[in-house]
């Protein structure tokens, strides 16, 4: 059995953390820009991220692909980037290096965490490569795998549960609901209620772009009486509003609340620093059983509205990962908006809509922040 996450990080995950679904930076001949692949992963952790996701869908899933060859080397970079970051108590730059977060007014104006920064990495495939890539990551660091499913698309869910529980027996698991229009598969209640009973779980991705599966997750965690699995948002057309609400439930005659602690969201690899401030109003009126106010709730429409144009909701989230590249191109963060696949690139008016959204909503963006830190 795998040893139980650090008490550290399975603390700072319940305290609610913004964490960043990392893109995969590439030069013009579609190799691993490590300069600028350095600096994504500084500039979220700058921003004031608790954490990252690498090896995710965001990361592209291609990275597995032995022609490809970057799944360890991006984890690598990533592992190297996150202990190099001095945490925030002391104060300091990044190995004396200008970065991201190192501004002269100190690591509180630069949004710096202060919670441990926890690691995250993808692990998808069938059984045998999904504890292939579980071993990797936890040699290198990871503290958990955030476990997608999509390649057993036909599997039942006993064969799932019992893929689960072998990867669990090496690393703590992150569960994930991909939406299938991403790749993932219908979850129902009875798989989630199962997934439960595994030991080792410690949080769960919500990402179905679905309220009534959304509620299935939720229900099923809290039923099982598991208050020490988190919950976290992937709901990107629906962040807000997943942070701010109660989910009660009564099981057995009591009533259970549940709640949605933070994100790990391929949305908040863009405009990060601004999402980390977003994050932080959520969770104060929440801690503190305020009133929500009437402008977190226009909010919420404009960060849905923003998420429409950078996932091209438009065309069925096909230019979902471009997307993601154009803003941080726009940033110049990345030199382009190329992916591993040639033929993935923006939508038809994904580029319009995403200058629609940068007019509507200029209060979402972090431009300033990345341009005084960029260099």
């Amino acid at each position: 059995m795998a040893a139980p996450i650090k008490l550290e990080i399975h603390q700072a995950l319940h305290c609610g953390l913004v964490i960043p679904a990392c893109p995969l930076a590439l030069n013009a001949r579609r190799k691993l820009d490590e300069r600028r692949q350095r600096a994504l992963f500084r500039y979220y952790i700058g921003a004031g991220a608790g954490g990252l996701a690498v090896g995710v869908h965001t990361t592209q899933f291609a990275i597995r692909n032995p022609k490809v060859g970057l799944f360890r080397p991006v984890l690598e970079l990533a592992a190297e980037e996150m202990a190099r970051a001095v945490p925030p108590s002391a104060g300091k730059r990044f190995d004396g290096r200008v970065a991201f977060g190192s501004d002269p007014a100190g690591p509180a104006e630069a949004g710096t965490p202060t919670s441990p920064r926890v690691r995250i990495a993808g692990l998808c495939g069938r059984t045998r490569q999904a504890l292939s890539e579980a071993t990797l990551v936890r040699q290198l660091g990871f503290h958990a795998g955030l476990l997608s499913l999509g390649a057993l698309k036909d599997a039942s869910e006993d064969a799932l549960i019992v893929h689960c529980r072998a990867v669990a027996e090496i690393i703590p698991l992150f569960g994930f609901y991909l939406q299938p229009a991403a790749g993932g598969r219908v979850l129902p209640y009875s798989f989630w209620r199962r997934f439960a009973e595994i030991q080792n779980v410690v949080a769960i991705k919500i990402a179905p772009f679905n309220r009534y599966q959304t509620l299935d997750v939720v229900r099923a965690i809290a039923e099982a009486g598991r208050d020490d699995i988190a919950l976290y948002t992937g709901n990107d057309d629906n962040i807000v509003m997943d942070l701010l609400t109660p989910f009660r439930f009564q099981v057995n005659g009591k009533t259970f609340e549940r709640r949605i602690v933070g994100g790990l969201l391929g949305h908040w690899a863009v405009w990060t620093k601004k999402a980390v401030e977003l994050h932080a109003d959520c969770r104060r009126i929440v801690q503190t059983g305020g009133v929500v106010p009437v402008e977190l709730l226009r909010r919420s429409v404009e960060v849905t509205d923003a998420n429409a144009a950078f996932f091209d909701a438009a065309n069925g989230y096909a230019g979902c990962i471009p997307g993601i590249h154009e803003v941080l191109r726009r940033q110049g963060l990345l030199e382009g908006i190329r992916c591993l696949d040639p033929n993935e690139s923006l939508g038809p008016g994904q580029r319009e809509e995403i200058d629609r959204v940068y007019r509507a909503h200029p209060h979402l963006n972090d431009d300033e922040f990345v341009a005084r830190h960029r260099d």
